[in-house]
């Protein structure tokens, strides 16, 4: 899978990791898959409900290590 964008918003919480992931996807064509780094457990929940919720299309969610996650979303629609 080609990864367009990748945004690293580990360190940050809710609401600013999703503020972050949706300011990057808007800024993306649609087709276009955005890779997201974090940290945060919560949000590696919140963020995927928020981005389906939104349109967007949540390809994969992974736990990578003991304190971080890797979220791959496409984005669908404008």
């Amino acid at each position: 899978m080609k990864i367009d964008k990748t945004i690293n918003i580990k360190g940050l919480v809710c609401p600013y990791t999703f503020v972050k992931a949706k300011l990057a996807i808007e800024d993306m064509t649609v087709g276009e898959v955005l890779e997201i780094v974090l940290d945060y457990e919560e949000a590696s929940r919140s963020i995927p409900k928020s981005m389906e919720d939104h349109g967007q299309k949540v390809l994969s969610v992974e736990k990578i290590n003991d304190t971080d996650w890797r979220l791959v979303i496409r984005k669908e629609k404008e």
